[in-house]
């Protein structure tokens, strides 16, 4: 097989499960360190013709991360393009799943079946607590309904406060983050790079955690550590 990935978890994935089966990632495939195939641009504006140039026999994409016209475009060039959608854990796991067997794989990879377990009974907190999670400033923007990330987070027992907003990545002012009173504000490292100097002094009185964003927003090995990660940096947050 031949596979070309547009999303940074699945190009891990694939890379870890099946070695040499990639031929092209994005730029933003930073997984695994070592990953040595083309380039062919951005996960929003990939180029398409490098892409048709690597004679991929399966392209792997995503719903929320890849553009449709995009897709449409290999799609017309005869080329087999893959689509996943994943917005819970559970469905993390099935989409994995098809696409690592759509890539070649002949059985399920062990790091899969420990990701799985570690969610199974992932770390509670003594009691749940709310938040806001912040993924851009300039403007502010927050996880809304319906995502991933939500889901991770509602799993370890945290509760964002926009769960329920028409959009899924809403714009909210400041003043109204603030204004909501949430016990915790979460800031992960992307896709907006929030680091201890930027992003906490804007709330301040809240404690924040700063989380990795591979283990907040990835589905791939990632995944096995995540549910420890995370509750780490969740606790250390309230300290």
């Amino acid at each position: 097989m031949r596979v070309v990935s547009l999303v940074p978890s699945l190009t891990e994935a694939v890379a870890v499960t099946l070695p040499g089966t990639l031929v092209g990632a994005t730029d933003w495939c930073s997984h695994p360190a070592d990953l040595d195939v083309t380039r062919i641009g951005g996960t929003k504006n990939p180029d398409t013709d490098r892409v048709l140039a690597l004679a991929p026999d399966l392209v792997i994409a995503n719903e929320e991360e890849n553009r449709a016209p995009d897709l449409d475009a290999l799609r017309a060039a005869g080329t087999e393009v893959l689509v996943t959608e994943v917005r819970t854990v559970p469905q993390a796991f099935r989409e994995l799943d098809r696409v690592l067997t759509a890539c070649g794989a002949p059985t399920r990879p062990r790091w899969l079946d420990e990701a799985e377990a570690a969610w199974a009974a992932p770390p509670q907190p003594a009691s749940r607590t709310t938040a806001v999670v912040a993924v851009w400033r300039r403007p502010w923007m927050v996880l809304g309904r319906d995502t991933f990330a939500g889901d991770v987070l509602a799993r370890l027992g945290v509760d964002h406060l926009y769960a329920a907003h028409p959009d899924r990545y809403p714009r909210v002012p400041l003043d109204e983050l603030r204004a909501a009173r949430p016990d915790l504000v979460v800031l992960p490292d992307e896709p907006y790079r929030f680091t201890a100097d930027d992003g906490p002094e804007a709330f301040p009185g809240l404690p924040c955690a700063l989380v990795g964003g591979r283990h907040l927003t990835w589905y791939g090995p990632s995944l096995a550590e995540a549910p420890r990660v995370l509750a780490k940096a969740l606790r250390a947050a309230h300290r």
